[in-house]
């Protein structure tokens, strides 16, 4: 059924979460970008206090070091298949877009060029001063915390941190791919927590749009989809 439905739909919108990049070898913890376990830090502080907006603008070296650590774990993982399917899907069908809450970046490695990444990516770096941006492969050889070339403020990486907001940019994209309709959405690997995440699998199945989960465990839309494929 849902081979021929992925066959069919000219247009669709993939949802993905920490678990489309679990094959991948990167945990599936609900932390930023799916990557940090919920758990006291070293510090005794919640990970949510530490990984917040107002800790990078008072104690910016205890925020990289956190950051740091997840972007080790993100270092030299490779694209898996789902990535790869998304990717070909992309380049056979009208219309294909991927809503995707992870920061590894991992979709645009396997080929993807229309992903919003609703909570930014890892890799890219901006300027807290001047706002500047530049990509950066990895985090090696970085000073902790690093600072801009051009005004030598802190720089941040262009994740959204706990407290803070989405990304006005990407979440306008969305609204406007939204506005324009998909003929199937397919959520894979998210617990859909997020009203902005599972919002898009609601409004399919209210409006009669085709709608797939692929989830090991329960989430708050497996009920309204029409196909659910467990994993694990």
């Amino acid at each position: 059924h849902t081979a021929r439905l992925l066959a069919d739909a000219r247009s669709i919108l993939f949802i993905t979460g920490a678990g489309v990049s679990a094959d991948s070898g990167l945990p599936t913890y609900r932390g930023i970008g799916g990557l940090y376990e919920d758990a006291d830090t070293d510090e005794g502080l919640p990970i949510e206090e530490v990984l917040s907006g107002p800790m990078l603008a008072r104690r910016p070296e205890l925020v990289w070091r956190h950051i740091a650590s997840i972007e080790a774990v993100c270092r030299g993982v490779q694209p898996n298949r789902a990535h790869q399917v998304i990717a070909q899907l992309e380049r056979r069908r009208e219309r294909v877009v991927t809503l995707t809450q992870n920061v590894d970046g991992l979709h645009g490695t396997a080929g993807a060029e229309q992903v919003i990444e609703i909570h930014g990516n890892i890799h890219t770096l901006r300027c807290t001063g001047c706002d500047r941006t530049r990509a950066v492969q990895d985090y090696a050889g970085l000073a902790l915390p690093p600072r801009c070339g051009r005004c030598a403020a802190v720089e941040r990486p262009e994740v959204v941190l706990f407290g803070e907001l989405l990304p006005p940019a990407a979440v306008a994209r969305l609204q406007d791919e939204l506005d324009e309709g998909f003929e199937l959405v397919v959520s894979v690997g998210t617990s859909s927590l997020f009203p902005y995440i599972a919002g898009p699998v609601f409004d399919a199945a209210r409006r009669g749009t085709p709608t797939v989960e692929i989830n090991p465990g329960e989430t708050v839309v497996s009920g309204v989809v029409d196909v659910r494929l467990t994993t694990g």
